[in-house]
């Protein structure tokens, strides 16, 4: 490539001026990227390959490929790849924290408010009026991801044999290793999921990106059922952060199993309204972690849950560029990873059935829910609007006295 700046061993020197373009983009883009992560990743091709032309496309692929192939929220993992690209370390911690910190913000603020105002009618009602909503994203996430995780019947198989286990109480982390076991065997009868694929492909829709699968066992917890402590909750998010793919709603199955039923440190509907809240912010859905942080041990609790749930994605860029190819060429690797993703489809589908109970509690959120599918799958809405939408009608439902 004739520009230095765009090649793998590139020995252009990084300024402070770089730091600060980088922080300024970054910034901006943590506070408008709005429409998950696919949406935040073509925001950052529009203006780092076709605006600034800091990278090729060829390369920005490259590059979205990698985050493809190691745990942590994709964007994010972008906005760390491209600080890197550009300014090597000192780049890639302004880049990632200038992506994070607006969305850590924004959602702390809205976890002072919950805990301030959370019982208050008009805050309950607007998340009386998002639960719905969120139930149709998850759907239209699962519709979105289907096709390409149970592309054969191997996997199909392999999926609806992970939703009966999940539903049975399986632990998570047993059903996608061994789905991913599965999936090895059944490549090596020669009747497998799949070949692995050179590059992951593209996201091709606003979740197409949530691509969610783990690669990392579950690490053993510290942390002890009713006593919330700040070691045990940045110890909850670190190993959180470090065992998801993408930033999946899985998220949900594993926040759902150590902070509900493991911990019993929130309830089932604060975990929805959480989740909900993360989604109406612009920024990573991982920012999910500030909201409970602070639910559960205020503005130093909101800290230590962002860091921890962030952390690992740093570590995994700064480490894994030189182990990508090899994993991309392996036959083994691409058969565990078709294994465990479409296991998490099926994780996913179970949780979304368990949150649906909880949320869809009368008429009006079944409407509102049945509503925003259809918006969702015929008119390709875009999600944040509904999510806006449903706060706003959730708001006036209550106000014209028909919530059941």
């Amino acid at each position: 490539m004739s520009d230095s700046t765009t090649g793998p061993t590139s020995v252009r020197r990084w300024t402070s001026a770089d730091l600060r373009e980088l922080a300024w983009l970054f910034l901006r883009l943590g506070v408008t990227a709005f429409g998950g992560p696919a949406a935040h990743i073509a925001m950052m091709q529009d203006e780092v390959v076709r605006r600034r032309k800091w990278l090729s496309e060829e390369r920005f692929l490259d590059m979205l490929g990698a985050t493809n192939l190691i745990p942590g929220p994709n964007s994010t993992e972008m906005a760390i790849h491209i600080g890197y690209e550009r300014a090597r370390g000192p780049g890639l911690a302004v880049a990632g924290v200038c992506f994070i910190v607006p969305a850590m913000l924004i959602t702390g603020a809205l976890g002072w408010a919950y805990v301030r105002f959370g019982t208050l009618p008009a805050a309950t009602w607007l998340l009386y009026g998002i639960k719905p909503v969120m139930i149709a994203v998850v759907v239209q996430a699962i519709g979105a991801l289907a096709p390409k995780a149970a592309r054969t019947t191997s996997l199909r198989l392999l999926g609806a044999t992970a939703v009966v286990l999940a539903w049975l109480g399986v632990n998570e982390l047993a059903v996608l290793f061994g789905a991913g076991a599965a999936s090895v065997v059944l490549a090596r009868l020669g009747g497998g999921p799949g070949k692995p694929t050179a590059r992951p492909p593209a996201p091709s829709d606003e979740r197409a990106g949530d691509r969610a699968a783990v690669l990392a066992p579950w690490l053993p917890g510290f942390a002890a059922a009713g006593s919330v402590t700040l070691p045990g909750l940045f110890w909850v998010f670190l190993k959180t952060g470090a065992v998801l793919f993408g930033s999946g709603y899985v998220l949900l199955a594993f926040l759902r199993a150590d902070l509900v039923e493991r911990l019993g440190w929130m309830t089932e509907t604060q975990l929805i309204d959480a989740i909900a809240v993360g989604q109406v912010t612009p920024g990573p859905v991982f920012t999910t972690a500030t909201f409970v942080g602070y639910l559960l041990a205020g503005p130093a609790g909101a800290l230590v849950a962002t860091i921890g749930i962030f952390l690992p994605a740093f570590f995994f860029v700064a480490v894994s560029g030189p182990l990508v190819p090899r994993l991309r060429r392996s036959p083994v690797a691409g058969a565990v990873l078709d294994g465990v993703n479409v296991a998490s489809l099926a994780l996913m589908l179970v949780v979304t059935v368990q949150l649906g109970r909880a949320s869809l509690t009368d008429l009006p959120t079944v409407l509102l829910a049945a509503a925003s599918a259809l918006l969702l799958f015929r008119f390709k809405v875009n999600a944040t609007w509904l999510v806006v939408g449903g706060g706003v009608l959730g708001w006036a439902i209550h106000h014209a006295g028909l919530a059941g």
